[in-house]
């Protein structure tokens, strides 16, 4: 009776544990999961940037249309970047909607809270969504200080048991939108690393956008798609979306893409692009790990006489394996010619595209799978000459302060070096 009785109790227990090693191997592979529409072949060079198709299919198969009548002012670091948001902030009289992955313990934070706390109690509708994770290092006084005063405060995908299968899946977006009439979006996280003006290894390198025109209802809409998610409320009406008159002669699109969606909007926004180049294509981008479509791509582009120029952060990073992964898929780009630099003074955090001196990209998105395929992320893309003008100013700017990396200098990287790369490039697909 008592065998039969250890058996069964044994028995049962292997069974949980096999119930359980099932339940565990399910969540992490739903966590791997990327998306189902998954771009498999090169896209091939069929017009060019300035062709009306390029703008015809970005507005249909990306979405939302470009439209005109828009103003995007460039901010650069710091000490430009966050007294600009705070003014914005200061300003607000109806509605503020804020969305960042990093927002971190220290004196920004304790600025940026305080000034959404204060709009609160002025009877300003505060709407703050921070991602769960990129959030881990938020005091809770932050937080309480600003629901005391009336700010509604989301975390978005907390760890919870039936939604274990999408912990993986981040916001990434970086969202202010005030009135619903002036947004910000680029690279800027809420901590105290992107305060001042890159002048050390302390003080990161980045850059930032304020929106003006009607493009700034498709940013507020990108908000909302998350705010929804978190909070289950439809925020609507002239609060949020007021009547945007023309603010100046920029074309401009503000686009979302996530794995919940389960498409590439992002990746296909990035090799159309590519694609689509005559002339030249400048990359500035903090986490660069190409796929092998996206290699593929940029060499084609090299082939047919595209100046293709790309910068990464050199040894000054916050993600060493990103770099090592990064340095491991180099020597098909370099072969073709494109030119890779590494920045030099400080981590290089920009997220910025141009090409053919006409388009540009600005935003939250890495040239990562991570970014392309796991995470929500949110761009600004802008047709107008003198903003890509700009913007290729400011890269050679940024190139003359970083170290090119040629094909001889990849080559003779020591064996232990080379050996780490393509360990680490094997994390592609999660990077």
């Amino acid at each position: 009776m008592l065998a039969r009785y250890r058996t069964a109790v044994h028995n049962a227990i292997w069974t949980l544990g096999g119930v359980l090693l099932a339940t565990c191997v399910a969540i992490v592979l739903s966590n791997l999961q990327t998306s189902a529409k998954t771009i498999a072949h090169e896209i091939v060079h069929a017009y060019g940037i300035r062709d009306p198709e390029f703008a015809r299919s970005v507005g249909t198969l990306l979405g939302p249309a470009l439209v005109p009548g828009n103003h995007v002012s460039a901010l650069y670091n710091g000490d430009e970047i966050f007294p600009a948001m705070l003014d914005a902030i200061a300003s607000a009289t109806r509605s503020v909607t804020f969305e960042t992955y990093i927002y971190w313990s220290g004196g920004i934070g304790r600025a940026f809270g305080e000034a959404l706390a204060e709009r609160a109690r002025a009877g300003v509708r505060v709407h703050v969504l921070l991602d769960w994770m990129g959030s881990g290092k938020i005091d809770g006084a932050t937080i309480t200080g600003m629901q005391s005063a009336g700010v509604e405060v989301e975390r978005y995908r907390p760890p919870r048991w039936y939604g274990l299968g999408r912990l993986n899946h981040r916001t990434h977006r970086k969202l202010l939108v005030v009135d619903g009439r002036v947004g910000f979006t680029g690279g800027v996280g809420i901590a105290d690393n992107w305060m001042g003006h890159a002048q050390d290894p302390d003080h990161w390198r980045d850059s930032h956008f304020r929106l003006e025109g009607p493009a700034v209802a498709q940013m507020q809409a990108a908000f909302m798609d998350n705010w929804i998610e978190a909070r289950g409320v439809v925020l609507h009406g002239d609060d949020y979306f007021p009547p945007l008159a023309t603010a100046g002669d920029e074309i401009a699109q503000v686009f979302k893409s996530s794995a919940g969606e389960a498409s590439e909007s992002v990746r296909f926004l990035y090799l159309l692009s590519i694609a689509c180049a005559e002339k030249n294509v400048r990359i500035a981008n903090a986490y660069f790990v190409p796929g092998a479509l996206s290699v593929t791509t940029l060499v084609a582009a090299a082939r047919r006489g595209v100046d293709v120029e790309i910068i990464v952060p050199g040894r000054h990073t916050d993600a060493i394996i990103v770099r090592r992964a990064s340095r491991a898929f180099w020597g098909p780009l370099l072969e073709a010619g494109v030119s890779i630099y590494e920045y030099q003074p400080t981590m290089y955090h920009t997220k910025v595209m141009t090409v053919d001196d006409l388009w540009t990209s600005v935003g939250s998105t890495n040239f990562d799978s991570r970014s392309f395929r796991l995470n929500d992320e949110a761009n600004l893309n802008v047709l107008d000459a003198g903003f890509a003008r700009s913007q290729a100013a400011k890269f050679e700017e940024d190139k003359r302060l970083s170290r090119r990396i040629t094909l001889a200098t990849w080559r003779r990287r020591p064996w232990a070096k080379r050996m780490i790369d393509s360990i680490a490039g094997w994390l592609r697909p999660q990077l």
